[in-house]
């Protein structure tokens, strides 16, 4: 798996950003957003291509085009904070729906929404989570996706836990993992230190 840690003086600061717990929904919101087309525009240089021809006011010459429907998968409820800037950067895509909750005894993720086209052979997939944490919900996602024949999946997400990464990276269904930072660890109840607090919660309100 390759990990890409975007290191951007804009990112460091949308990341602060979201950190800070005086930061309201509106700050929250619209600092997720800046940050999402800052990794998703990372994340989409793999997006398939092809050459077209272009005729321009002046002659004819050769542009690039994304080849095919490239399909977007925010994991729910924190993966809508990232849907908006990758959609708005790949207008074309086509965006599937997995919904996953994390059990608060075994932290274990079970699911509730499964939104997907049957097929996924030869689709470019790239997964939305802004946090990964403990990796369970995010393999669980991978497998979801790589049992419907997904096998170029891209991850992008704000932040990790070194667990996380390690559990995805052991499951070798990601090729790409895209990320601001990945911080220190996990704590006793299985949130990432520093970490941003519930992305879900600070998004869209407590459930």
């Amino acid at each position: 798996m390759d990990i890409i840690v975007v290191d951007h003086p804009l990112v460091g600061d949308r990341l602060r950003t979201l950190r800070d717990s005086a930061t309201d929904t509106a700050g929250f919101r619209a600092a997720m957003d800046a940050l999402g087309t800052m990794l998703c525009y990372e994340a989409f240089r793999s997006v398939p291509t092809v050459e077209v021809p272009v005729t321009t006011p002046v002659t004819t010459t050769t542009g690039v085009a994304v080849d095919g429907s490239p399909l977007i998968v925010p994991v729910l409820r924190a993966g809508l904070g990232l849907l908006e800037p990758a959609t708005r950067l790949l207008p074309g895509a086509q965006v599937g729906f997995i919904g996953l909750a994390r059990d608060e005894e075994s932290h274990e993720p079970v699911s509730y929404l499964c939104s997907l086209p049957d097929d996924l052979a030869g689709r470019h997939v790239v997964v939305l989570d802004p946090m990964l944490a403990t990796g369970g919900s995010l393999v669980n996602t991978l497998e979801t996706l790589t049992g419907r024949g997904a096998t170029d999946i891209t991850v992008v997400t704000v932040l990790c836990a070194p667990e996380g990464v390690d559990l995805v990276r052991a499951s070798g269904l990601a090729a790409t993992l895209v990320t601001a930072t990945i911080d220190e660890k996990l704590n006793e109840d299985a949130f990432i230190v520093p970490g941003l607090g519930d992305a879900g919660d600070r998004l869209f309100g407590p459930r």
